[in-house]
């Protein structure tokens, strides 16, 4: 199994990216797909979760969306109006239950300047 993570950059504060994670050797729709972040000199942090239903952290809240495409077998992380404290190494992860993730992507970094 291989979650690969993609679409990170450098935005400014109020900006917009859309992270993407692609599944190879595991269908995500048959698994729960979270996103988490480590922020520099931070431990990593839950950030959303979508399974049966979707959870996020409060301080996404309204500004993120986690979706799924089955189709191409790939995890979205929709961000908009984001902040310089969003800034982060974002991760993406698959589990068969909520917070037990077996696998986890690469990171791609998101930096968010003001």
């Amino acid at each position: 199994v291989q979650l690969q993570a993609s679409g990170g950059g450098l935005v400014q504060a109020g900006g917009s990216l859309r992270l993407s994670c692609a599944a190879s050797g595991r269908t995500v729709s048959r698994y729960i797909m979270a996103w988490f972040r480590q922020a520099p000199g931070k431990e990593r942090e839950f950030v959303a979760v979508s399974g049966s239903y979707t959870h996020y952290t409060d301080s996404v809240k309204g500004r993120f969306t986690i979706s799924r495409d089955n189709a191409k077998n790939t995890v979205y992380l929709q961000m908009n109006s984001l902040k310089p404290e969003d800034t982060a190494v974002y991760y993406c992860a698959s589990g068969s239950d909520y917070g037990r993730y077996d696998y986890w992507g690469q990171g791609t970094l998101v930096t968010v300047s003001s």
